[in-house]
């Protein structure tokens, strides 16, 4: 698991109503990891954000945690109802 991963799912633990709902999963390419991040009810509005804006601050985030790796972090929000 990357730092990327942990410090996205802090970030939404944190956010989200029941941090019990919260999941992170993980795929590592070479250049890239993906992180897909889910949730359930309002909380993935809360995590995106007005415009826009929390998604794109856990993104940077999550690129700053990489920093040293030298891989894009690409990071997906996903409902699970």
């Amino acid at each position: 698991m990357s730092r990327s991963r942990d410090v996205v799912e802090v970030i939404a633990q944190t956010l989200a109503d029941r941090a019990e709902d919260v999941s992170a999963t993980e795929r590592e390419g070479v250049e890239v990891i993906h992180i897909e991040l889910s949730t359930r009810g309002r909380d993935l509005g809360r995590m995106i954000g007005r415009e826009g804006r929390t998604a794109a601050s856990i993104r940077a985030l999550a690129e700053l945690a990489s920093e040293d790796d030298g891989r894009r972090v690409v990071v997906d929000f996903v409902d699970n109802p």
